[in-house]
């Protein structure tokens, strides 16, 4: 079953086309990785995707129904959560209020609490939970993101560059998060680290320029010799 489908899905920025004439299927229960090089349109196409951005043209469709024209919070509403590049955590809130405040917008208020607890102790959180956001490090305000998305109980997560900023370690911790998540959502997944996409994607989309360069499993776009010239550097 389609979870997601983009048709024709093309944005440009005055003269600068940004996005052009995407395709996307993405099934449902899939870890897809969306990579290419920097400028390649990939924020720009989740944006589209998630309703931050309005497209030029093309159509973006969820669960069979059309939500080219839904504003973001309604697309939230649908079960649609996004991650930002750009970590938005709110500092001067504790990690626990930060995580209740996006649960409130999908679960009963008595249910808030155990959420949050689970969502916290999923992404290794739990021992911090009364701490001011603004006091983790980048990485580990990346993780409380990752629960701030989860905890909504979204059908499909989109996380833009979620291992920037981890250490190693915290790396592994990610992959096994994923494999978690994975059992209960969708997950689109824009990463700059290969041997996370390799490990974690059941396929990969790549884009360069704004197109749709290729499309396949991790062992197919390592072995394309399209992608190796213009993202893995091997031309």
């Amino acid at each position: 079953m389609t979870l997601l489908s983009t048709r024709g899905l093309t944005k440009s920025f005055g003269g600068l086309q940004a996005v052009t004439n995407v395709d996307l299927d993405l099934p449902k229960g899939e870890v897809r990785a969306l990579i290419g090089p920097n400028g390649a349109g990939k924020t720009t196409l989740v944006s589209l995707i998630c309703g931050r951005l309005a497209p030029s043209s093309g159509t973006v469709t969820f669960d069979d129904r059309a939500i080219t024209d839904l504003p973001a919070h309604k697309r939230v509403q649908l079960g649609i959560a996004y991650t930002f590049q750009i970590t938005s955590v709110f500092p001067r809130l504790s990690v626990r209020e930060n995580v209740a405040l996006a649960a409130r917008r999908h679960i009963p208020k008595p249910d808030v609490p155990a959420a949050v607890d689970s969502a916290l102790a999923r992404v290794g959180l739990k021992n911090r939970i009364d701490e001011d956001a603004g006091n983790l490090s980048y990485g580990h305000q990346r993780l409380l993101e990752i629960a701030m998305g989860f905890v909504q109980q979204p059908r499909l997560l989109i996380l833009d560059e979620p291992t920037q900023g981890l250490a190693d370690h915290e790396i592994e911790n990610f992959k096994a998060l994923i494999n978690d998540l994975r059992k209960v959502t969708t997950i689109l997944l824009i990463e700059h680290n290969m041997s996370v996409v390799m490990e974690l994607a059941d396929r990969v989309t790549v884009l360069n320029f704004g197109e749709l360069l290729a499309e396949g499993t991790p062992q197919q776009i390592h072995e394309n010799a399209e992608v190796q010239a213009a993202y893995l550097g091997k031309g």
